[in-house]
């Protein structure tokens, strides 16, 4: 049996569990234990969004249950507080666990520099309990603002110092900046009365960053009033005051809230394993190039808890989440070779960039590869941000988070505080769809039953349907070619009828082609037709819009679009019109199916399957017989009802929270994600 314990469950102990988890998904005889005194792994980088209340608070907490739910980690809820490197064996609050191979992932808390009274006054945000106890801190605070008559005493209390322009301070005051407004206008309190401050004996802000970005950022919160402060020293905090050292001159001011963003040092278990192992710096264990301690070849070290200088390079790697993970990557590798044998690899980091968010609308960025890097606009800096998010979010816990993320993040966001606007996000009632989507079910059984009495499940009649509508086409776009629809016509015991053929595939009530008989035998007779587009893109699909009647008298029942795919076409002729009882599936399937969708929308049942089957029934009209226009509303009705159409005023409302349920504790919807919290 071997052992391998991992401290911490931040972002470099939970991939790195996950990555081991997945090497050694085979050998039971290799034990892998993670600790963390939390049960859940905790967003870092998106604290300021909870403190500034933009996203729920729940939205930066995973799961560790969920995460490791069928893997092979045991996962310990415990405080470690002493190692035992020679007796290899972890002390913790609980218990002791001992090992064969430790991996020191405990990441980092806040450094206060000796600062007089920073830990005792100021307000921290590097946990999930500091981003809620913050978020309550600033509303509270212009809700008792907002009952103070004494003007001075009220100023002071809406006086904010975030402490730090680095990555956390700058994105903390930014979202501060565009919350404010918002709190003003609740609690009716001017937002001249409101002071927002960002001091740092930094020169600029973001000094990782090229200068021209540290100078945008800094543009940016003065245009969001706030006042950057930088060269200037805190000397001390109090209840409600902060010194400041500009040069040699030390200022007393008032404050109602300091939030400490200043700089960070390993945490407590990893400064006293820093103690026995050669260490740099604020707790930073010295590694070798596999990323082991240079004292013991048992101790890994991941994340911001590592000193390594790579080959090549002149600083260690930085403290930031790429490290987190590539550190992970190279000691899962590494550990998987000192176990089962093979080459160790070297790490050898390639960061993509960094990037900092001031507020949820504006983002600077510089990213790229090692010798290539570029600056980015706003825009793509913000959707690179949560493009980054969700591919970290993938490998954590899958599509399930990646679709709560984007939820919390575009569908329900607050007073569009989002970098494309708010454009995404819900602010109209769900049950105002109730009747739009009652109205398309109705249509679609109407449809389903006019089939049924017309004999669909019975004899077949998709080969005169795909072939009466190809030859109205062609007889529109190619007008010299003649006589195709005869082929296509049908009979009867009183001789040739009517071919109705896309408005029968699209319960369309036109006549675009009729075909009439005569002594010398059928032909097709087109009224008339004109053809406005027919554009083929490289074979792949042409796209074919017409007219069944001139366009000066013709209407909105007139108009067709085709969207012609070969390959769609040969599988018509090569499967679905191979015989007559494979014709005669296919419309008892179309039949059925239309009236189980419109059923399922009436009652608002399985709505976005039922929607979404929808859409894909008229994705395949368009794809054989074309639509009308006045066909083309069930396809934005069946978009518009997709995602919680059925939540109010349908049956969704009460089967989907017992099925969700009832689904999220399966084993295999654990083990794969494929739920939705």
């Amino acid at each position: 049996m071997k052992k391998i314990v991992i401290i911490g469950a931040g972002y470099a102990g939970i991939l790195t569990a996950k990555k081991l988890a997945k090497k050694f998904k085979k050998r039971e005889e290799v034990q892998i234990s993670i600790i963390d005194r939390n049960p859940y792994h905790t967003m870092l980088t998106e604290l300021h969004e909870v403190a500034a209340n933009r996203v729920d608070e729940d939205s930066i907490k995973i799961s560790l249950e969920k995460v490791f739910s069928g893997r092979n980690v045991d996962v310990v809820l415990d405080t470690v507080e002493s190692i035992d490197f020679e007796g290899k064996r972890v002390e913790g609050a609980v218990a002791s666990y001992e090992y064969d191979y430790l991996v020191m992932a405990a990441g980092s808390k806040p450094t206060y520099f000796g600062v007089k009274g920073a830990a005792e006054h100021a307000f921290n945000l590097w946990s999930y309990e500091d981003a809620v106890l913050l978020k309550e801190r600033i509303e509270n605070t212009f809700r008792k603002a907002a009952l103070i008559t004494d003007l001075n005493e009220k100023k002071r209390m809406l006086t904010f110092y975030v402490v730090g322009a680095g990555f956390t301070g700058v994105e903390m005051v930014g979202e501060l900046a565009e919350y404010a407004p918002i709190l003003c206008k609740k609690h009716e309190i001017p937002m001249e009365q409101v002071t927002m401050i960002n001091v740092d004996i930094l020169p600029r802000a973001v000094p990782i960053l090229p200068e021209k970005l540290s100078a945008k950022v800094e543009k940016r919160l003065n245009k969001m009033n706030v006042k950057t402060m930088l060269g200037t020293g805190v000397v001390e905090i109090g209840e409600e005051y902060i010194d400041l050292k500009i040069g040699e001159d030390v200022q007393r001011k008032e404050a109602g809230t300091v939030i400490w963003a200043a700089g960070i040092e390993s945490a407590d278990i990893t400064n006293e394993a820093a103690k026995e192992l050669t260490s740099v710096g604020r707790g930073r264990i010295k590694t070798d190039q596999f990323l082991r301690s240079v004292d013991r070849e048992d101790v890994y070290i991941a994340g911001d808890n590592m000193f390594y200088i790579p080959e090549g390079e002149e600083t260690p790697v930085p403290q930031m989440v790429e490290n987190c993970e590539h550190s992970a990557s190279t000691v899962a590798h590494n550990l998987a070779a000192a176990i089962n044998g093979g080459s160790m690899e070297v790490y050898k980091p390639s960061f993509h960039g960094v990037m900092v968010c001031i507020g949820g609308r504006y983002g600077v960025a510089r990213v790229g590869l090692p010798n290539m890097m570029m600056n980015l606009p706003s825009f793509l800096a913000m959707l690179s941000k949560h493009f980054i998010n969700i591919i970290y979010f993938m490998q954590v816990l899958g599509w399930n988070k990646v679709f709560s993320y984007v939820r919390h993040e575009f569908f329900t966001i607050r007073n569009k505080r989002s970098f494309v606007g708010g454009h995404f996000s819900n602010r109209t009632p769900s049950f105002l769809l109730m009747p739009l989507r009652v109205w398309l079910g109705c249509v679609w059984v109407f449809e389903g039953i006019k089939k049924y009495l017309e004999g669909w499940m019975s004899e077949p009649k998709l080969e005169n349907f795909f072939g009466g509508a190809q030859a109205w086409y062609n007889s529109i776009t190619n007008p010299g070619a003649g006589g195709e629809a005869e082929s296509w016509a049908t009979s009867s015991s009183n001789g040739f009828q009517l071919i109705d053929t896309v408005s029968a595939a699209t319960g369309q009530a036109a006549d675009a082609v009729t075909v009439a008989t005569g002594q010398g035998g059928v032909e097709a007779v087109v009224t008339s037709g004109v053809e406005i587009i027919n554009f083929n893109f490289l074979d792949f699909i042409r796209v074919i819009f017409v007219s069944g009647k001139d366009l000066e008298v013709a209407t909105m029942a007139d108009y067709a679009l085709k969207l012609d795919m070969p390959l769609m076409n040969w599988f018509v002729d090569t499967f679905i019109l191979a015989s007559d009882s494979m014709q005669v599936f296919m419309q008892s399937f179309i039949v059925i199916a239309e009236i189980l969708i419109g059923l399922a929308l009436i009652g608002g049942l399985f709505t976005f399957l039922a929607a979404g089957f929808s859409i894909v029934l008229q994705a395949m009209f368009m794809l054989t017989t074309g639509l009308y226009l006045t066909t083309f509303w069930m396809v934005f009705a069946a978009i518009a009802v997709l995602i919680g159409g059925g939540s109010t005023l349908g049956l969704d409302y009460y089967a989907m929270p017992v099925l969700k349920d009832k689904w999220s504790r399966t084993k295999f919807g654990r083990k794969w994600y494929l739920y939705n919290d």
